[in-house]
């Protein structure tokens, strides 16, 4: 994850594709009238599993939350994209690195942080049994 200092404008990560890009709903909102935390993870989730599942070459289960950091508030209208890469790959077990951006504001657009991640996935079989991750 990288640091950036608050007063400085953000972009969005370059020569980089989001792994997950979306726009929250009136629906996904907690009763503050934010963007419910739990579905900021659930997508956070989504996002890390799909590098972690191309490494491994078959289904992953989450199997822990190494940390996980709510940063700004997201709101309804702001177009969410995860990024997510692979940081470490073990036995059995990928942790990927996610960090959230949201695009907020349509005549004056800026580009916030708003939550970072890591997550650690492990490969799967059939049966749901873990299993050895290839080598590369």
């Amino acid at each position: 994850m990288t640091d950036h200092p608050a007063d400085a404008p953000l972009c969005l990560p370059e020569h980089k594709q989001p792994a997950l890009r979306v726009m929250p709903m009136p629906a996904d909102l907690n009763p503050q009238g934010q963007v419910f935390g739990g579905w900021i993870m659930a997508m956070v989730d989504i996002a890390g599993a799909i590098p972690a599942h191309r490494r491994a070459k078959s289904r992953v289960a989450t199997v822990a939350v190494n940390s996980f950091m709510f940063k700004q508030p997201v709101s309804v209208g702001d177009l969410v994209s995860f990024y997510a890469k692979v940081v470490s790959v073990g036995r059995t077990s990928v942790t990927v690195d996610v960090e959230v951006f949201a695009e907020r504001g349509h005549e004056d657009p800026v580009v916030v942080k708003v939550t970072e991640a890591v997550l650690t996935y492990v490969a799967v079989d059939a049966q749901g049994n873990k299993r050895a991750i290839p080598a590369e």
